[in-house]
């Protein structure tokens, strides 16, 4: 059956060429801080100097934006998607998106092979984060420096986990698994095992990542795992919070920008991947958003340097998990948790 219902952005477009407009261009993203942050830092820079009019989708997350173009078959409405690195190897594998080239995407060569070859020929990595454990400075006494820390009797009933439907949950039992003698695929018992243990701590478990950070801000929750990324927006908005890498390392959430494989505006959506991994536009990303890089040669100020991933050697200690075999086990490493984490909790 062929596909015929167009979302809003996607009609937008079309009238707007319609009426004579310049070249438009569909990108989908993320809402709140985020979109303000992309429309100062990469959008604007890119309309002026190219003279193509960004429309900004805003609807969806990465999971539902993915199945969005699968339902679809590569023509869901918008031209730029940023998504992570599991779903670029995913729509790869089943030829839903485009896969990049340096001839049309020069700036793929300055991105770092480690990060790189993580999220495959369909993905362009523009940002990296990584599962950092998050605290209330008022209420613990010292910094945390190990996933450890968790398991501390002073924090039972005060930390908080993610459901297994948010990717964080995986990641941080492989985390726990690594730390405790196991490794991030074969041997995931140690993992398991430091998870049910974590589990009598908690409070219980959340799906949403704004909904866990509720607890923190009200401090009902102490210290829990959380995304970098939104751990220093906690930060600036002036919470009594700070977030650490501890010391056994962690797992990157990589973000990727992807172009479906019939993009209607294939051409501008090119230019715009290029364009945001730019160095210059990597540095105004990572500066306002403070987030990490998967280019090295960018210059930022020490004290973003210091709590993102911006060298080589802070990708090369970062634990990469095969991410294709990973997706391979989550349907029986979710039904283990909810048997050994889940029922640990009650």
């Amino acid at each position: 059956m062929r596909y015929t219902a167009l979302c809003a952005p996607a009609i937008v477009s079309m009238v707007l060429a319609a009426n004579g407009h310049a070249e438009t261009l569909i990108v989908n993203s993320y809402g709140g801080p985020y979109e303000t942050i992309i429309r100062e830092r990469i959008i604007e820079p890119f309309e002026a100097k190219f003279g193509i009019e960004v429309i900004y989708d805003a609807v969806g997350s990465a999971s539902q934006d993915y199945a969005k173009i699968k339902a679809t078959n590569g023509r869901p409405g918008f031209d730029v998607v940023v998504m992570t690195a599991s779903q670029s190897l995913e729509g790869c594998k089943e030829g839903l998106l485009e896969e990049f080239s340096p001839e049309e995407v020069p700036n793929l060569e300055h991105l770092s092979s480690v990060i790189a070859g993580v999220a495959g020929p369909c993905g362009a990595v523009h940002e990296v984060q990584y599962l950092s454990l998050l605290y209330r400075t008022d209420k613990l006494a010292e910094r945390p420096n190990s996933w450890n820390a968790l398991l501390d009797d002073g924090l039972k009933g005060k930390i908080i986990l993610p459901t297994f439907q948010n990717v964080m949950a995986a990641y941080l039992m492989e985390i726990f698994s690594v730390a405790h003698g196991g490794d991030l695929l074969e041997n995931v018992d140690p993992g398991f095992a430091a998870m049910a243990k974590l589990a009598g701590q908690s409070i219980g478990f959340e799906q949403s990542s704004s909904v866990m950070e509720t607890y923190i801000k009200n401090g009902d929750v102490w210290a829990m795992p959380f995304w970098n990324g939104r751990a220093q927006l906690l930060v600036d908005s002036g919470l009594p919070v700070d977030y650490v890498l501890p010391r056994e390392g962690s797992i990157p959430l990589l973000a990727t920008l992807n172009v479906p494989k019939h993009a209607a505006n294939r051409d501008a959506a090119l230019k715009f991947v290029n364009f945001f991994l730019e160095k210059t536009s990597q540095e105004a990303w990572v500066t306002g958003y403070k987030v990490g890089s998967g280019r090295i040669d960018i210059e930022v100020p020490a004290d973003i340097r210091a709590k993102q991933i911006t060298t080589e050697a802070d990708l090369k200690a970062l634990l990469l998990p095969d991410l294709a075999a990973v997706a391979t086990r989550l349907s029986a490493w979710g039904e283990r948790w909810e048997r050994d984490v889940v029922a640990a909790a009650k």
